[in-house]
């Protein structure tokens, strides 16, 4: 049974709950695999394997609260086309200045004659998504960590792999 720290090796197909177009699939190629617990999934799609077994084949339906957030309206914004390294066209990704001096990237919505509209919303957020999943293996996380032990011979502390 699948928990915290497991290593789980899946298959998955993701779609749009409104309309059902594939937007990912593992399925043709390796499976996904993953530690649970460490936030390398949605949060909706990591919550779900908590107690499920190898082999088990499940379906689930999840949120944009728990899948990559609602739409942002405030991550939609207009840009003086003089402000783009050059020409850019409708479904551009560009890397983008973010307010903590890192990047982000964007993808532009609209191209407008003075102006282009630029969307740093995640292409999947505000949508219902459908997910699934099949565990193919669990194992316990392999996980080498530094250890504290206390050698009596000296009674110095030291540190061992």
């Amino acid at each position: 049974m699948i928990k915290e720290k497991n290593v789980v090796e899946l298959h998955y197909t993701g779609k749009f709950k409104e309309g059902g177009e594939v937007f990912d699939s593992s399925v043709e190629r390796e499976p996904l695999k993953i530690e649970v617990g460490n936030g390398s999934l949605i949060k909706g799609f990591e919550s779900s394997l908590l107690g499920k077994k190898q082999g088990e084949k499940y379906s689930i339906e999840i949120k944009p609260e728990e899948a990559y957030g609602n739409l942002r309206e405030d991550l939609i914004v207009e840009v003086p086309k003089d402000k783009m390294p050059g020409p850019v066209e409708v479904g551009q990704t560009l890397s983008a200045n973010a307010e903590n001096g890192g990047s982000a990237q964007v993808i532009v919505k609209e191209v407008k004659d003075e102006s282009i509209i630029i969307d740093g919303n995640h292409p999947l957020a505000g949508k219902d998504l459908l997910f699934d999943i099949e565990i193919i293996s669990i194992t316990e996380a392999d996980v080498t960590e530094n250890v504290v032990t206390e050698d009596t011979t000296n009674d110095d502390t030291t540190v061992s792999e």
